[in-house]
């Protein structure tokens, strides 16, 4: 497939790289330059761009754009046009490039423009998936397991540098556990059956002790504590860990 890529930064730099290798004719293309033949042109700018360079090319190729937040329509009048959203962050290629193999792919857009975008990511080794609805919601889900998985670690840093650890280490004590919860809770289907620790064994106590010991050293964690718990407790008895009136008795404990 010949490809014209406009974008040159850290995900167009790694996709320069990777779709060669691929198989693709990749022909690079930055404003003011003249516009090559392609039979996709593959935006990978800014959010805030995509409208403007798209409409500086004229109707022909399937036009796809990267992003994960903006909707496919901003690229009209072009058609066939639509979006392939790799589901991974990407440092550049000069640090380091993610693995490729069986990496989530969002596509969504006009039929042909799918076709294409399914081709490209196949051909990387990514599985690609539709996403048909709304795409704020599809970003603020990546954002919920990508951004706030990062913060959550932050946080639970913290409290673990409460009980004494040393703070540079604290983070990196906790990832491994943090991996492997998300890795299991996303082999199953369902994240409830993969749900372990005092909420899923309904331990009121242990988890009053927490309240108490998070009030006491860091109060302003209180509140995330409280409510992720509330929702653990949910899944808890969707899981089949515990009864509904023991997620009665822990939302309780928690108001």
């Amino acid at each position: 497939m010949i490809i014209a890529l406009a974008g040159m930064g850290r995900l167009g730099r790694t996709l320069a790289t990777l779709l060669p290798a691929a198989g693709h004719e990749v022909r690079p293309w930055r404003r003011g330059r003249p516009r090559p033949d392609c039979e996709v042109l593959l935006l990978t700018v800014s959010d805030g761009a995509i409208a403007e360079v798209a409409a500086a090319w004229p109707a022909g190729p399937i036009v796809l754009h990267t992003s994960g937040a903006t909707d496919w329509r901003v690229l009209r009048p072009h058609r066939p046009a639509g979006s392939l959203h790799p589901l991974q962050s990407f440092p550049g290629p000069e640090l380091a490039v993610p693995p490729m193999r069986g990496l989530p792919a969002a596509l969504a857009g006009d039929p042909p423009a799918i076709a294409a975008a399914e081709a490209i990511a196949r051909s990387l080794g990514w599985s690609p998936f539709e996403v048909p609805g709304d795409r704020r919601l599809y970003h603020a889900a990546a954002v919920l397991a990508g951004n706030f998985a990062t913060v959550l670690l932050d946080r639970a840093a913290e409290l673990l540098r409460a009980a004494g650890v040393d703070p540079a280490a604290a983070p990196g004590v906790l990832a491994p556990l943090a991996m492997t919860s998300i890795r299991q809770a996303g082999e199953g289907g369902d994240p409830a059956a993969a749900l372990t620790g005092p909420f899923a064994r309904g331990d009121r106590a242990v988890i009053a002790a927490h309240l108490e010991a998070i009030e006491a050293r860091a109060p302003e964690l209180s509140g995330l504590y409280s409510a992720l718990g509330r929702r653990a407790a949910e899944l808890a008895e969707r899981g089949g860990h515990i009864s509904a009136e023991e997620r009665e008795a822990l939302i309780r404990l928690l108001d």
